[in-house]
């Protein structure tokens, strides 16, 4: 439903760790540095995937550029 609305959709630090290929700590010390925004429910935090996304793609450089365009 929240797809349908436009929402944002919100990944746990558990599936953020496992899109990155990293830990869960390492997700949690960048959240904590700032380094990935993050909003914090209860006891746990709840990831943007659009950050993620824009992070992954950021790491890429040049390389996930000519990717994304085909080459």
């Amino acid at each position: 439903m929240a797809e349908q609305l436009g929402a944002p959709r919100f990944l746990t630090v558990a599936e953020v760790a496992e899109l990155m290929r990293v830990s869960k700590m390492t997700v949690y010390r960048m959240v904590h540095a700032g380094e990935l925004p993050a909003v914090r429910m209860g006891r746990s935090f709840r990831v943007p995937q659009a950050a993620v996304e824009h992070l992954i793609s950021e790491g890429l450089g040049e390389w996930g550029q000519a990717s994304a365009s085909g080459r």
